[in-house]
């Protein structure tokens, strides 16, 4: 089926159905014929036609450093919903957390393969920021905070602060922090520096860990050998306190009558495990659809400026705090 015998089945003009393919205005009535007539025929467009007519093509990149984390796949429904609702597709690019990979979906994106990019981003270096800021295509960067461009972001300091001001009102004056590398300017950077304004310590009470629970198991446990007075426990993500949980058990040292223990994420296991985590709950289905809405209007130029948002958290007390 092409246009033409589409238009010529419903009664319309051609032109009628070019703008009911690319969403342009068209009248309720003659939408519901043309509309009737493409379930009829089983007509799907071609989008490679589309591209060529319009320009665009349709397709947003999305690179993400892991796709098998609870936080991430939250913010991609959260994208994937206004996308769609905007008939939009998703081009999803995983980097497993390799700097390099990164570099090389922004070039492979910047170049027009796609109308537009959210930038999923952990750690930023020169040749990323370079990168960015030479991309073709409008870009929004989700999850970290940088000057020029356009950024959805956490109050990781603010979450931080909050969480190690819980422990410490709860009687927690020795408390130690499980963290990630300081080159992750949000989840490392930020949240020790949350950290370290509500509680000065020393660095015996820090270790470093990386995303995973072993990470945290590891890091509880080099963390304990330092340091065996410790009565609170700041862990960076929800899957490094687990870990760290899970080694504390092991030591039969009790969550949270003598360890209590806080976490950001509010990821599904944080209410699973026993006890039940107290996190930080940010909220990234939301931000993800912030993102999706706000490169849409780049897209259509409905917005040329840049905007940065910083989302909120909500505290999640649970079971792994107690009073001293």
């Amino acid at each position: 089926m092409t246009i033409a015998e589409i238009a010529e089945k419903a009664g319309v003009s051609k032109s009628a159905v070019s703008r009911y393919l690319n969403n342009g205005y068209i009248s309720d009535k003659k939408r519901e014929i043309i509309q009737k007539v493409i379930e009829e025929t089983g007509y799907i467009p071609s989008s490679q036609a589309q591209t060529l007519r319009t320009g665009k093509s349709h397709m947003i990149g999305v690179i993400v450093p892991r796709i098998d984390s609870d936080s991430i796949s939250r913010i991609i429904a959260g994208i994937s919903e206004v996308l769609e609702e905007n008939k939009y597709r998703l081009l999803l690019a995983n980097t497993q957390n390799r700097p390099e990979k990164e570099l090389e979906y922004l070039d492979v994106f910047k170049n027009g393969n796609v109308d537009a990019v959210i930038f999923i981003a952990t750690i930023l270096t020169n040749a990323h920021k370079k990168a960015i800021k030479s991309c073709n295509v409008p870009i929004v960067l989700l999850g970290q905070q940088m000057n020029d461009i356009s950024c959805i972001y956490n109050d990781d300091f603010g979450a931080a602060y909050e969480l190690t001001k819980l422990l410490l009102e709860n009687g927690r004056d020795k408390i130690g922090y499980i963290g990630v590398t300081n080159k992750d300017k949000a989840a490392g950077a930020e949240r020790l520096a949350g950290f370290k304004k509500a509680h000065n310590t020393n660095a015996d009470c820090i270790e470093l860990s990386d995303f995973s629970l072993d990470g945290g198991y590891n890091a509880t446990k080099r963390l304990l050998n330092k340091n065996n007075d410790i009565n609170g426990l700041f862990c960076a993500t929800d899957t490094i306190a687990i870990g760290a949980i899970k080694f504390l058990k092991e030591q039969n040292i009790s969550v949270p009558n003598q360890i209590s223990v806080v976490s950001i994420g509010d990821s599904k296991l944080s209410q699973l495990i026993s006890p039940r985590l107290t996190t930080a709950k940010y909220y990234y289905a939301d931000s993800g659809g912030q993102a999706a809405k706000h490169i849409i209007d780049m897209i259509n130029k409905e917005n040329k400026h840049i905007i940065q948002t910083k989302f909120g958290f909500e505290i999640c007390v649970r079971e792994s705090v107690s009073k001293i």
